[in-house]
C-alpha cells in the first residue's frame, strides 16, 4: 500500500487561539495530508488555513462524513485510504469523541489502516480535569432527549447513576438550549447534587464552575449559545 495511515487531527476549540495550541508535529502532517474527512468543507478549510498558509486548499480532496454518510461512502473512503494517508478533522476539539469519525475508524481497522491518534484539545476531558469531579471513574452520554420532561428524567437517571457509583456523568446541548438544561438540573435534582458547567474552554470568556444545585439556584448564570460541558457528580 502506498499509504495506510488515518490520522485523527484536532483542531482549535473556538475562534480565539493559534499555533501556540497545535503541536508542530500535527501542523507538519496537516501539510502532507491530501485526503480530509469531515462534516462540513467550509469548517475543515477554515482550519486548515488556520494551521498552514502554506496549504493549498485546491490540491485537497475534501470527503463529506456525517451521521448520513452510508455504508458504501464509508467503503469509498476506506478505498482511498488504502491508497493515501488520510486525516479526519472535528468541528471542533477531537475527531470521534461526540463526532460522527468514529465509523470511519471502526472501518479502518477492520481494514488493516493504522489509526494515528495526535495530540490536542478535548473539551470534555478538559473540562473534566477543572471540574473537581471523579476522574478515574465517568461516563460520557452525549446528548440528552430534547423534551423537558423526558429530560429530566434523563437528568435523575443520571443523578442516581453519580450517587451509586461515585461517577462522574458527562453530557453535552445544543448550544440553543443550553439554558433550558440549565434550569432542568437545578429544578430537578437535589440540592447537593454537585454539577460542573464548562463553557468556551481554551477562550478568553471560558469558565469552569462547579457548585451544588442549592449553588446554582442562588446563582444561575445566563450560558447563551457557548459551548458547554455539563458533569453531574
Amino acid at each position: 500500500m502506498a499509504g495506510n495511515k488515518l490520522y485523527l487531527l484536532p483542531v482549535w476549540l473556538g475562534e480565539e487561539g493559534g499555533l501556540e495550541l497545535m503541536p508542530p508535529a500535527n501542523i507538519a502532517i496537516a501539510e502532507r495530508v491530501k485526503n480530509y474527512f469531515c462534516e462540513h468543507e467550509k469548517t475543515a478549510r477554515r482550519m486548515l488555513r488556520r494551521m498552514s498558509p502554506t496549504i493549498d486548499l485546491n490540491a485537497i480532496v475534501l470527503h463529506r462524513l456525517d451521521k448520513d454518510t452510508t455504508d458504501a461512502e464509508i467503503a469509498l473512503m476506506i478505498a482511498v485510504l488504502k491508497e493515501n494517508d488520510g486525516a479526519i478533522i472535528s468541528e471542533a476539539g477531537m475527531p470521534c469523541i461526540a463526532d460522527p469519525g468514529a465509523r470511519l475508524v471502526a472501518k479502518a481497522h477492520d481494514a488493516g489502516i493504522t489509526v494515528v491518534p495526535l495530540t490536542g484539545p478535548s473539551s470534555l476531558l478538559l473540562a473534566l480535569a477543572a471540574s473537581g469531579l471523579n476522574g478515574q471513574r465517568f461516563t460520557f452520554h452525549g446528548y440528552l432527549p430534547r423534551e423537558s420532561a423526558d429530560r429530566k428524567a434523563a437528568l435523575k437517571k443520571l443523578e442516581q447513576e453519580a450517587r451509586r457509583t461515585g461517577g462522574a456523568q458527562l453530557f453535552i446541548e445544543t448550544p440553543y438550549r443550553n439554558d433550558a438544561m440549565l434550569a432542568d438540573i437545578i429544578s430537578g435534582c437535589e440540592g447537593g447534587t454537585r454539577v460542573c458547567v464548562a463553557v468556551d474552554i481554551e477562550q478568553p470568556t471560558a469558565a469552569v464552575i462547579t457548585r451544588s444545585v442549592a449553588g446554582w439556584r442562588k446563582n444561575t448564570p445566563k450560558l447563551d449559545k457557548r459551548p458547554c460541558v455539563f458533569i453531574i457528580g
